[in-house]
């Protein structure tokens, strides 16, 4: 039988799914990174807290301490109603989702390439480029349509990399942003030497691709070299091969210059 104090736990992981000021983390992983950038975690459970210590000690040794005071246990039973997914590294966490301060954000917009992502399909896809942006060093990940890029289907996608640089849904790109850029393949070729520090680097749906509207606004358009009769890659494919593109060419052009954060 459910305790009422276990009650309270699923309703406020209930409620945190529809608060757009929470993210949950449905993961080790994502509750790792989330940590790591340190993140202002609420509340996190675990109904095996000596398999998930053993598992932070393994895979994320500099969490591991924190780990160990910050998750209470709860039964398997309750722990199990906290998600409509089986969790399999055992942990489930709610953290408070940054504060975007406007003159950070258009600092960091000047000194690397930004991602604006015009109504993706897919979840999963808006975490893997969230994830791959978080690693290529990208100021920013900005996302239209009817998807929370901070769900936590996506939150599984990036593996908690939500955390490390700002992601924001919003309907239009920021005018802080530089040269608005289209991927498109009707572009011009892609060459990453040429491309502007500060500019947003737009990226249709999966099936869709950009719209006419956002076409006619670009300052550019660009399109990625692919062999003959391939007609399109996965999203997140896309903006890999754009952003370590940028990446190796920035690091040739500067080669002295400490990683790009």
């Amino acid at each position: 039988m459910i305790s009422e104090a276990d009650r309270a736990v699923i309703e406020r992981c209930r409620q945190a799914r529809r608060n757009t000021q929470l993210a949950l983390l449905e993961g080790l992983h994502g509750l790792k990174h989330a940590l790591r950038f340190e993140a202002q975690i609420e509340a996190a459970w675990t109904d095996d807290h000596e398999t998930l210590r053993s598992l932070a000690t393994t895979l994320a040794p500099d969490i591991a301490d924190t780990l160990g005071r910050l998750v209470e246990s709860i039964s398997t039973q309750t722990f199990a109603a906290l998600s409509p997914r089986s969790i399999e590294t055992g942990v489930l966490a709610i953290a408070a989702r940054p504060r975007i301060d406007e003159s950070h954000l258009a600092a960091l917009l000047e000194k690397a390439p930004a991602i604006w992502l015009e109504d993706p399909s897919h979840l999963g896809n808006i975490g893997a480029v969230i994830r791959v942006a978080a690693a290529a060093g990208v100021a920013a990940v900005f996302v239209s349509g009817h998807h929370d890029p901070w769900a936590p289907a996506a939150l599984r996608g990036s593996a908690g990399l939500h955390f490390a640089l700002p992601v924001l849904h919003q309907p239009e790109p920021p005018r802080s942003a530089g040269p608005l850029i289209a991927i498109d393949p009707d572009g011009d070729a892609f060459r990453p030497e040429d491309l502007p520090t500060n500019a947003l680097l737009a990226f249709g749906s999966e099936r869709r691709g950009l719209s006419a509207s956002l076409l006619d606004r670009a300052d550019q358009r660009l399109c990625l070299p692919m062999s003959p009769k391939v007609s399109s890659l996965n999203l997140a494919t896309a903006v890999a091969a754009v952003l370590y593109a940028w990446r190796f060419a920035h690091d040739r052009q500067t080669p002295h210059a400490s990683p790009v954060t």
